[in-house]
């Protein structure tokens, strides 16, 4: 059974689990109409993995980290970070590969709004990549609307083709 959990200075090593492999198959094209966000996908006649690089995490007074366990073992994480508006950053969220649909992201995506919600925050936001195209659509299956892009960040990088889209979710 998994469960989820808050981590303390205690357990912060746990918050360190590697990135792992996802399959990059498609792109989301944002679309704004001066009032509202729809998009377009594109499904890539090849797909192809990619990995983040990993991360070494530390407790600081801006960031609160959930975990997902199987006993005693941390197989997912979410990172929320404090932002200078009235909404929380999903800063990251990974789940062990052989954990992946299960539900154990969608488990950390609810623990991260509970949190928003008691810090009366008005909710949560998100960044994605355009190409990866899994978790654009996850966040829209937990809730979260587009409510921004930004296709200026890889200018001058070897991921110069990629764009970020920022996704909302509101606590009410």
């Amino acid at each position: 059974m998994i469960t989820i959990k808050k981590l303390t200075s205690l357990d912060i090593d746990d918050a360190n689990i590697p990135n792992e492999p996802f399959t990059v198959w498609g792109r989301m094209t944002p679309i704004f109409d001066g009032e509202s966000w729809s998009s377009k996908l594109t499904v890539f006649d090849e797909s192809y993995e990619m990995c983040f690089p990993d991360f070494h995490y530390e407790m600081s007074d801006d960031s609160t980290f959930f975990g997902a366990y199987d006993e005693n073992e941390c197989v997912g994480l979410a990172v929320l970070r404090d932002d200078m508006f009235s909404y929380l950053c999903l800063d990251d969220l990974k789940v062990c590969r052989e954990y992946r649909k299960k539900g154990i992201g969608r488990m950390l995506i609810d623990a991260c709004m509970s949190e928003a919600e008691s810090r009366g925050k008005t909710g949560v936001y998100a960044i994605a990549q355009d190409n990866n195209l899994s978790a654009c659509l996850f966040y829209q299956q937990c809730g979260f609307e587009i409510g921004g892009f930004d296709n200026r960040s890889y200018r001058g990088t070897n991921q110069s083709e990629k764009s970020n889209i920022f996704f909302y979710r509101d606590v009410r």
